[in-house]
């Protein structure tokens, strides 16, 4: 359904159910070799492009990750709504946050 400024609303449900129907994405293998090692499968959710960058939401799982790349590497990619991809993170500083107060 849509929302009144015309966001789509999924029930999670429906999308856990839908997402569990499809098969495992696959990930072409390395050309050279590979150093990431936190790989999430899931679903593009939103992209957001202008003239240079693009910004890619994906749905991994009950982890939302978002990417920024260049437009042409998002073009390139095919990446929109709906397409399968894999999300490789490699950080070399991880902040550790404590909610709540001290």
């Amino acid at each position: 359904m849509r929302s009144a400024g015309g966001h789509r609303h999924i029930d999670a449900a429906d999308l856990a159910r839908y997402m569990a129907s499809q098969p495992p994405a696959v990930e072409p293998p390395p050309i050279v070799g590979q150093s990431a090692r936190n790989r999430f499968p899931g679903i593009v959710t939103r992209v957001l492009k202008d003239t240079v960058m693009a910004q890619v939401e994906m749905q991994a799982g009950p982890f939302r990750v978002v990417s920024l790349m260049s437009r042409e590497a998002a073009d390139e990619l095919g990446l929109a709504p709906g397409v399968r991809a894999v999300a490789a993170v490699k950080a070399t500083n991880v902040v550790v946050e404590l909610p709540g107060e001290r």
